[in-house]
């Protein structure tokens, strides 16, 4: 039930620079999924942390006994680890993994920004998983509609797809306190997800610095996708901002 099971989706720590990125991966996903993203920080002088989420590279079962919170506290530890050894940590995520950010970043007004890919935050008939799961443990997932390197499990755990319904509803019920600089990113042909969640969270974000671009080429996994190349220079091109809006005398 693994899809590209020969690519490498373990946690890892890469560390380069007084200024690290902790950014988590999808739902079904590995860390696989943010790999390149995470070479590119990387280069350009960013320590980076991505973390394997619990449930994720082991079962689609073991992913249905889990829930949000625990996805929250290993980003949590990653956060820790992290901090003690950069001196500004940026929150980043894609798909469910944007959610783990958004909550850390509440977390942690500290956190010097905020940016997430494709963020779940809205997905059509949620409400289906809610009265699914105790009944069907699995869905079969409908291939991609283009070829990616992308590793995850080759079903959708209903259970844990109710838990991110449920992770939804407190990131909306807690979005007053998440101030941090923000930059949003979504694929037009994204079917995932529905793309006007990202409008939607551009604007119910209370942050006065917040940017979301609109990827016209690109679709749910915008990170794998054709349009990598302009994720990688607005993410460069927005911690380089802050950095130098800090420094600044």
């Amino acid at each position: 039930m693994l899809q590209n099971p020969h690519l490498e989706g373990k946690t890892f720590y890469w560390k380069n620079g007084e200024t690290g990125i902790v950014l988590f991966h999808g739902l079904t996903a590995t860390t696989a999924e943010v790999r390149p993203l995470a070479q590119f920080l990387f280069d350009q002088g960013y320590s980076v942390f991505c973390p394997l989420l619990p449930g994720h590279l082991t079962t689609p079962a073991d992913l249905n006994r889990r829930t949000w919170h625990e996805w929250v506290e290993a980003g949590e530890k990653s956060y820790q680890q992290i901090s003690n050894d950069c001196k500004h940590v940026f929150l980043a995520g894609t798909s469910m993994g944007g959610l783990v950010a958004l909550e850390l970043a509440r977390k942690h007004p500290e956190a010097r920004g905020i940016l997430l890919y494709a963020p779940a935050i809205r997905i059509p008939r949620m409400f289906i998983a809610a009265l699914l799961w105790p009944f069907v443990p699995y869905l079969k997932k409908k291939p991609g509609p283009r070829p990616m390197p992308w590793q995850g499990y080759t079903v959708r755990s209903v259970r844990a797809v109710n838990q991110l319904r449920l992770f939804q509803k407190h990131i909306w019920r807690h979005l007053s306190e998440i101030h941090q600089p923000t930059l949003i990113m979504q694929g037009e042909l994204d079917q995932t997800i529905d793309p006007q969640g990202a409008n939607l969270l551009y604007q119910e974000l209370p942050s006065t610095a917040k940017e979301l671009i609109w990827l016209d080429d690109s679709t749910h996994c915008i990170i794998l996708d054709r349009q990598l190349d302009v994720i990688c220079q607005k993410t460069a091109q927005f911690i380089q901002s802050i950095l130098e809006e800090e420094n600044a005398p």
